[in-house]
């Protein structure tokens, strides 16, 4: 069998890509909210692979011409919180299988209005915001200390920001996420601090998963979609546009604040729905939104709405990712940021069926 690169499907033709009854790849994705489903389950192989705190189910499978470790990070149809992820199990099983590289995917909430409803976005920092999560593979038999001034791997970022201009996508080529403990979204208060700290995008998932990768010595790129423009853009309910005194997390209002910024967001989902070009858009004939209907008074974050505009983004979504798979080299030499033996040491523990207790509790 080999890939069809029209179709992405495998056809008949000579190819050992998937019979090999060892699990092994160099590339993941990992899929974010909505992203259960990468590669054609008729032809791929899952492979339940234990690890010392529990076992994690990896799909190997041919996606843009390149053999891919696929795991959906909440699980099939969305059936773990991101608080309750099993990080270290999903990042050892990857690193365990032989990738170096992972394109993570994530649904991010905007917490600024230069990253808008619609666009996507090649992160390269994140502001820490959950609290007891396990998020070191060194916590027994060695201490080491991760170099996490630039968590996401650069040259993946490179590669990641050139397939998206070659196919002429409106994304931010960087960008900070607050990753939050999740899984409720946030209040207006804490949607506008972290707008403070210097965040622009609020996510649930980032963090341990980028930092465990790194302690691994594989390399991380994200491309994270903004689906909403979390609490802190939203009108408050009942305000009047324009009233004064009024800005959206009910701060003093000085000129243009933030409820005119909701409304154009709004306005965006209503002019996508109905195909019409929304004020202000980046391009011409073509939503930024990718079809997604708006809520129906504001734009607070809600789950119904987030989803809903995944899957209407699904399909430019799986181009992006397809178009950074194309993009990375054959042979992908990841930073190594902890000492190799470490590493080895780490991957040499033993493995068990079941998960570990503390994320039982």
């Amino acid at each position: 069998m080999t890939l069809d690169p029209i179709s992405d499907r495998l056809v008949d033709a000579p190819s050992d890509s998937l019979d090999d009854p060892i699990a092994r790849a160099e590339i993941a994705v990992i899929g974010g909210s909505g992203l259960y489903e990468l590669v054609d389950p008729r032809q791929s192989v899952t492979h339940q692979i234990q690890t010392p705190y529990g076992t994690t189910p990896i799909t190997i499978g041919l996606r843009a011409g390149r053999r891919v470790a696929f795991l959906p990070r909440h699980g099939s149809g969305h059936s773990v919180a991101p608080n309750l992820i099993n990080y270290r199990a999903n990042i050892w099983a990857l690193a365990s299988i032989g990738v170096r590289a992972i394109i993570s995917s994530s649904a991010v909430g905007g917490v600024t209005p230069e990253y808008p409803p619609g666009m996507l976005v090649v992160t390269d920092q994140f502001i820490d915001r959950t609290s007891g999560r396990p998020d070191t593979f060194y916590d027994r038999e060695s201490v080491q200390h991760l170099s996490a001034a630039d968590p996401f791997d650069p040259a993946l970022r490179a590669y990641a920001i050139d397939a998206l201009s070659a196919l002429g996508e409106t994304f931010a080529p960087a960008g900070t996420v607050v990753v939050i403990q999740g899984p409720r979204f946030s209040t207006r208060a804490e949607s506008v601090w972290f707008r403070s700290i210097g965040a622009h995008i609020v996510n649930m998932t980032a963090y341990p998963e980028i930092v465990l990768a790194g302690e691994l010595n594989m390399g991380t790129v994200n491309l994270s979609f903004v689906t909403d423009a979390d609490a802190g853009l939203a009108p408050v309910p009942g305000a009047v546009a324009g009233a004064s005194g009024v800005t959206a997390a009910g701060a003093s209002r000085s000129g243009a604040g933030d409820v005119d910024v909701a409304e154009s967001n709004t306005a965006g989902f209503r002019a996508a729905e109905s195909g019409a070009s929304a004020p202000g858009s980046a391009q011409s004939g073509k939503s930024d939104v990718a079809g997604a209907a708006p809520n129906d008074e504001t734009d607070a974050v809600t789950a119904s709405v987030v989803f809903r505009r995944l899957r209407a983004a699904q399909p430019r979504i799986l181009a992006a990712i397809d178009g950074i798979l194309r993009a990375l080299p054959t042979e992908f030499a990841p930073r190594e940021l902890i000492d190799p033996a470490q590493v080895d040491a780490v991957l040499a523990r033993a493995v068990r069926s079941e998960p570990v207790e503390e994320l039982a509790r």
